[in-house]
């Protein structure tokens, strides 16, 4: 399809920079909300998407995270699936949207990892997930194919947990946005222009200038560098995830929940097949445009962790691998929410270091009430606002894989 790379106008209410799923999520809730009638242009410089974090997302979802507000996210994130179709204004041709609960299953092998899961699993509870604590003996009996040598305890929850189409999520964000007038253009922000602490627009790769009420950085992994064009700074860098799908000799008879290891490797069950990852051996910034992967990872470290904990694993063929970057955020961890305080009109949706997708419905939603009426009316998404960076006080998410 034919995407053009020059905006229409000379200016727009609002400027969204990436048009992958942050970018798309704000752009329909703003389409969406009844208060708003204002212009919006999302510029994409790879309109694609073939190197961003959405197209190499593993699109899961949870309710185990250490933070009570990551749990309300996720919660609304859950129902917004469950009833895209009316979500998205009751039109017959929205599809369901098919969710694999079969759950996350943390498993501890310390004291103090032990005690991260209880206490964790008392937030979730509180927040009414479906969260249980399983001793080692419990796990033998519900999970009979774990080899258990070490592990004191896990967490689980097959509630609202598994994984979910989220390209069709994406997809139908775009769709419906165009639809309602959001303009998408293939082209790159090079420069924003500020005035006494206001953005007043953006330069495109081409020089031309375009103005803007205001400016969203939805740059994903790119985000930091888009923060600096607009004279601030953001804690956020890429970093590789490792994805390797493959298929097992002796398959389990039943699905694998996602497996979150001590080790670092997590494994879950896709169809017939299986999807593991992991950060790699060492976790340093790369460039945005690095995609270049350490084949000794799977040998060296996946498939050992894999075979230890699953003996049925011992026989896998890999069938196919690739690299992804994480949005990490390096204060906490967790996202980057609302207007810059000292910018007031660059709106931040940054660092969501592995768990955007599952938290781009509450995100999106979330930014664009900020942006009509300056406050958020549904949930409260306050706590990840930009002044605990600038304080350096993180609100530090623990359950990050």
């Amino acid at each position: 399809m034919q995407i053009d790379t020059t905006p229409n106008q000379s200016s727009y209410d609002v400027v969204i920079i990436g048009g992958a799923m942050m970018g798309a999520s704000v752009a329909w809730f703003l389409a969406n909300h009844p208060g708003f009638d204002g212009s919006v242009l999302v510029v994409e410089r790879d309109p694609g998407y073939e190197l961003s974090s959405t197209a190499h997302s593993n699109s899961c979802i949870r309710q185990q995270f250490t933070q009570p507000i990551n749990v309300q996210v996720s919660q609304f994130g859950a129902d917004y699936l469950r009833n895209f179709r009316q979500y998205m204004g009751g039109d017959p041709d929205v599809p369901d949207l098919h969710m694999q609960s079969f759950g996350y299953l943390y498993l501890a092998a310390t004291a103090e990892g032990e005690q991260v899961l209880r206490a964790a699993q008392a937030m979730q509870a509180a927040e009414g997930a479906g969260t249980q604590i399983l001793t080692s003996e419990m796990l033998a009996e519900k999970f009979p194919f774990y080899n258990l040598d070490g592990i004191r305890v896990g967490s689980h929850n097959p509630v609202d947990e598994g994984y979910f189409d989220g390209g069709s999520m994406f997809d139908w964000w775009r769709r419906k946005a165009k639809s309602a007038g959001v303009e998408f253009i293939r082209n790159e922000v090079t420069g924003i222009s500020r005035a006494a602490g206001h953005i007043t627009g953006v330069v495109l790769a081409d020089g031309s200038r375009v103005g803007a009420g205001h400016v969203v950085n939805a740059a994903g992994p790119r985000a930091g560098l888009v923060a600096q064009m607009a004279g601030v700074s953001l804690p956020v860098e890429p970093r590789k995830r490792y994805t390797f799908v493959f298929e097992a000799a002796r398959p389990l008879a039943v699905d694998l929940p996602l497996t979150v290891d001590p080790s670092g490797v997590h494994v879950r069950s896709d169809g017939k097949y299986y999807m593991a990852g992991c950060p790699p051996h060492e976790d340093p910034a790369v460039a945005p445009d690095d995609f270049i992967a350490d084949h000794s990872l799977w040998e060296e470290k996946v498939w050992p962790a894999i075979a230890e904990r699953i003996p049925q694993f011992d026989a896998l063929k890999l069938m196919q691998s690739w690299v992804g970057h994480y949005a990490y955020n390096t204060l906490d961890q967790n996202a980057i929410l609302g207007p810059h305080p000292e910018v007031g009109n660059f709106m931040l949706i940054n660092g969501f270091s592995g768990h955007g997708l599952q938290q781009s419905p509450a995100m999106g939603r979330g930014l664009a009430e900020w942006i009509v009426s300056g406050c958020y009316e549904t949930l409260d998404l306050s706590p990840f606002a930009y002044d605990r960076i600038a304080a350096g006080q993180p609100l530090l998410e623990q359950a990050i894989i």
